[in-house]
């Protein structure tokens, strides 16, 4: 994918990303926020085939959806990445568990396991990047990244094998 990032004077900013198939996708993100997507079948169009607004919490959430924050395409093994030091991995989190009713920043999750939760799933809600102030509710899916030992220790706090 080739991208290019130009700014807009009085505007914002402009990001081209052409495809290997020859697509592109262009978004403006305005300094208000404001975000304007569209969607070139050929990139060298002078006009898109499609093209809508987004608010920032729009933009968000298509961001957490590409980021896989409610669908794992592939094995965990796939998603081994930096010579297998990194992984991410979606962990149920069971009423037993000791973090279960606390905020982020009150089950010292961090800490305690050393990953760090990047999404929570919860029923048809997705939250990317939680705030620390988030409380962390049995049945959440929690969307973590850590090393394998990590991921480990995060798994068996979110069952209650502590």
């Amino acid at each position: 994918m080739n991208i290019s990032v130009s700014q807009l004077p009085g505007i914002g900013q402009k990001i081209s990303m052409k495809t290997a198939e020859d697509d592109m996708l262009v978004i403006i993100v305005h300094h208000t926020g404001k975000r304007e997507l569209y969607f070139f079948d050929d990139a060298d169009s002078d006009e898109a085939d499609f093209a809508m607004d987004l608010t920032p919490d729009e933009t968000r959430e298509i961001a957490a959806q590409l980021l896989g924050a409610t669908y794992q395409p592939v094995g965990i093994d796939k998603m081994r990445m930096f010579k297998r030091q990194i992984i991410i991995d979606y962990i149920t989190l069971e009423e037993a568990s000791s973090l279960a009713h606390k905020t982020i920043e009150e089950s010292d999750v961090r800490n305690k396991s050393g990953a760090t939760i990047i999404g929570i799933v919860h029923g048809d809600d997705v939250t990317a990047i939680p705030e620390a102030d988030t409380t962390l509710i049995p049945g959440d899916i929690l969307m973590s990244v850590g090393k394998e030992e990590q991921i480990s220790t995060l798994s068996k706090l979110c069952k209650g094998e502590e």
